[in-house]
C-alpha cells in the first residue's frame, strides 16, 4: 500500500526540481518559495528513507534512488494526465481527441495526407496536431500531454521511457531557389559566400550536419540563422540567395515543384529513422490505433 504521507505536491516537485535542474527554477514555475520546495522535498525524501536529490554547483543530481524514483514519478504524472484528459473528453459530449505531436518535416510531409485519411475513417475523433521543438514535444509526450509524437529518433538518454516504431529513412538537403550562383558552380567549401538557414543545437539533425560537414572538410559555417521553421526557411530561401540545410520531407513539395533546387552535396551521413514514439506504459486506444494504422500506410506510400 502506497505511504499516505505522500502527496501529489511531493511528486509535483520532485519531478519539476529534476526538469529544471534547480530548486529555485522549479519553485518559479509552480509559484512557490525557494524555502517552501525544499521543505517539500525533504518531506518526501523522509517518507522514502533515501536522499533522492544531491545539490551541486551545477544544479541538482540523482542519486540511485532518485533515478528509481523518478522514473515511477513520471509514470504517475502521465497516468494523470491521462486520466484527466478522458474526463475532459467525457465532458465534452462525448466528443474523442487525439492528440499528436509532429516534427517539422512531418508535419509538412506527412501529416496532410495521414490527416485527410483518419477524418475519413474517424470523424467522430477531433486530431490536434501540435508542432514545436523535439526536446519541447518529447517532454509533452513524457508527461501525458500528447499520446504520441512523430519525427526522428533522438538519443537514447532522450528516449528512455519512450518506444519507437519506424515509419521510413529521411535524410537532410541543401537546398536553394532557382538560379541560385552556387548551382553553377557547386563546392560545400563555398557555402559562407552566402547566408545559411542552419538547423539550431536543440534540433535532432544538427548533430548529423555537423558531421556530414566535418566528414567534407568543412569547419565552422560563418554566416547563418538558426531556424527549423519551414514557413520561415522556404520565404527566406525563396526570396535571396541563402543556402536552407533542412530535412527533405520539408521540402519535398517545393522539391518536386522546382521552386527550390537540390544541391549535389553528399549527405549520406544524415540519414535516419523517422517513425512514431510513445510512452511505454500508455495505454492504446481504439482512436490511437486506427490512427497508427493510417499512418502506417501514409508512410509507406510516401516512402
Amino acid at each position: 500500500m502506497i505511504d499516505r504521507r505522500i502527496k501529489f505536491r511531493h511528486i509535483q516537485c520532485f519531478s519539476e526540481i529534476v526538469r529544471h535542474n534547480s530548486l529555485k527554477s522549479a519553485a518559479q514555475h509552480l509559484h512557490l518559495t525557494q524555502p517552501a520546495i525544499s521543505k517539500t522535498l525533504k518531506e518526501l525524501e523522509e517518507v522514502v528513507g533515501s536522499d533522492l536529490l544531491v545539490r551541486n554547483r551545477g544544479g541538482v543530481s540523482l542519486t540511485k534512488q532518485g533515478e528509481v524514483f523518478l522514473h515511477f514519478a513520471q509514470m504517475s504524472l502521465a497516468a494523470l494526465q491521462q486520466g484527466l484528459n478522458g474526463v475532459a473528453q467525457l465532458q465534452k459530449a462525448g466528443k474523442i481527441s487525439l492528440l499528436v505531436g509532429a516534427l517539422p518535416s512531418v508535419a509538412a510531409r506527412l501529416m496532410p495526407e495521414v490527416a485527410q485519411a483518419f477524418s475519413d475513417l474517424a470523424p467522430d475523433v477531433t486530431l490536434h496536431i501540435h508542432d514545436g521543438p523535439y526536446g519541447y514535444l518529447i517532454e509533452e509526450l513524457r508527461q501525458g500531454r500528447l499520446d504520441v509524437v512523430i519525427g526522428r529518433m533522438g538519443a537514447p538518454e532522450i528516449m528512455k521511457g519512450i518506444a519507437f516504431t519506424q515509419l521510413y529513412d529521411e535524410h537532410v538537403e541543401f537546398v536553394v531557389r532557382k538560379g541560385h550562383p552556387l548551382l553553377a558552380r557547386p563546392d560545400i567549401h563555398r557555402l559562407s559566400d552566402w547566408p545559411v538557414i542552419f538547423p539550431p543545437k536543440a534540433s535532432v539533425i544538427r548533430p548529423l550536419v555537423e558531421r556530414a560537414l566535418v566528414a567534407q572538410g568543412v569547419g565552422e559555417v560563418d554566416t547563418k540563422v538558426e531556424s527549423v521553421s519551414g514557413a520561415f526557411g522556404r520565404n527566406y530561401a525563396l526570396s535571396n540567395d541563402a543556402v536552407w540545410i533542412i530535412s527533405n520531407g520539408v521540402v519535398a513539395k517545393e522539391l518536386e515543384s522546382g521552386a527550390l533546387v537540390r544541391l549535389p552535396f553528399d549527405t549520406s551521413l544524415t540519414k535516419g529513422p523517422v517513425g512514431l514514439m510513445a510512452r511505454t506504459d500508455g495505454q492504446l486506444s481504439a482512436a490511437e490505433s486506427l490512427f497508427r494504422r493510417v499512418l502506417a500506410e501514409v508512410a509507406e506510400r510516401i516512402a
